[in-house]
């Protein structure tokens, strides 16, 4: 098995944990392609990996040979890295090394079990739908989609308007801080912490979650993710913020941006012994109660 490797950083905590990836991934005679940023930090903290290690510094060297990537990091990392397999079909999974992590799923005491899962095909795919825009301008151009969320916002700090379409026909005009519309994997991110639903991965639905609305009846919205959306931010607003997941850039046209469904996904694998259910009553601390707690 080829297996690429990316992260951004190394926390001299996680420095074993490291190092347990490398010998359980060996063990099983794999080859590693590894981020080359990311490959000079485990250099620089002593982490030694094979000689004939390859490095990648672009999505054009994730090719068909890679049997899945490996994503260190929280979940911001993991966003990252679907920027370089993009369209490729190779599977990404998450290795947590940070907090809370909904995508980085595999926390680092569950690295050896959930690695030796891996090497067994011990999983299923999930395929999760990202959100495409057009037109993308500046940093959003190079890759126009988004697994988590699309988000325009103020800048500055006065309200924006937003006009939002159906397929042509007119939803609602937002008087808001801003307007997220979001995936269903991107439904326990920035979406939730605003007030939106908590939407199962394969649903296939947009929702679509008011930043801040000066109405205070306008409320979250789910709709199938079959549907186009047309948002335009009224003139009144001479600059905004339009971002895709981790990467942001200032608009200054008032052109209608549109919103659909990518026309390909992001392949996760979901380990045997993984449940949503339980990774939601995991992260969120359902069913805690400190009252018990003496």
């Amino acid at each position: 098995m080829t297996i690429a490797i990316y992260g951004r950083e190394v926390n001299p905590g996680f420095v074993p944990y490291l190092k347990t990836i490398f010998r359980k991934s060996i063990s099983y005679q794999s080859k590693h392609l590894i981020y080359h940023d990311f490959a000079r930090l485990l250099k620089d903290q002593g982490i030694g990996f094979p000689e004939d290690t390859e490095t990648f510094s672009s999505p054009e060297e994730i090719s068909g040979d890679v049997d899945i990537m490996l994503s260190v990091g929280g979940d911001g990392t993991f966003l990252e890295a679907v920027s370089y397999v993009r369209d490729s079909d190779v599977p990404i999974i998450g290795i947590n090394s940070g907090r809370l992590g909904f995508l980085a799923t595999i926390s680092r005491e569950e690295i050896e079990s959930s690695l030796d899962a891996l090497f067994r095909k011990e999983y299923v795919l999930e395929n999760r739908t990202l959100i495409k825009i057009s037109p993308a301008q500046g940093l959003l151009a190079d890759f126009p989609y988004a697994l988590n969320e699309f988000t325009v916002q103020k800048k500055g700090t006065e309200m924006i308007m937003v006009e939002v379409k159906i397929d042509g026909k007119h939803l609602n005009t937002y008087w808001a801080d801003g307007l997220l519309i979001s995936t269903p994997t991107g439904s326990t991110a920035y979406s939730m912490s605003v007030g939106g639903p908590i939407v199962i991965p394969g649903s296939n639905n947009f929702i679509l979650s008011p930043i801040a609305p000066h109405n205070l009846t306008v409320r979250p919205i789910v709709i199938p993710d079959d549907h186009e959306l047309t948002i335009r931010v009224a003139e009144r607003s001479k600059q905004y913020w339009v971002s895709m997941d981790y990467l942001s850039e200032i608009y200054k046209d008032h052109e209608p941006i549109t919103i659909k469904k990518a026309e390909f996904t992001v392949q996760i694998p979901k380990l045997d012994f993984q449940d949503y259910f339980q990774t939601l009553r995991s992260k969120l601390m359902w069913g805690a109660d400190r009252r018990s707690r003496q």
